[in-house]
């Protein structure tokens, strides 16, 4: 295998992807994580490495206009203090844990 293929951030694939797909595939991943708040923040950054303030701040770094807030919004369905009053539940050591170990794995080239 070389190490092209290899690569799961090769961009000449992504590229090759027509906009429209790929935000209607942007939307509808939020869409889910708007219904799946069971799947904590934290939970996904000790899985994944990102969570939904991530994809917040992604859509700001490809140009969405808006504060941090206002692109939270728009990722959370409803204003952060809000979401994380209602659906966000307090970090354990170990998910802590799991986030700092997940974190570690990032591709420093696309924070």
């Amino acid at each position: 295998m070389n190490s092209s293929s290899a690569d799961t951030n090769a961009p000449e694939i992504l590229d090759q992807i027509d906009d429209a797909v790929a935000a209607a595939a942007f939307r509808r991943l939020v869409r889910h994580l708007r219904h799946r708040h069971d799947a904590q923040n934290i939970e996904l950054m000790g899985l994944a490495g990102f969570c939904r303030n991530c994809l917040a701040d992604w859509i700001r770094d490809a140009g969405f206009e808006g504060d941090k807030a206002a692109a939270r919004e728009v990722i959370h369905g409803m204003p952060m203090d809000q979401w994380k009053a209602s659906k966000q539940s307090p970090a354990t050591d170990e998910q802590i844990k799991a986030m700092e170990e997940s974190l570690k794995r990032n591709d420093p080239d696309l924070r």
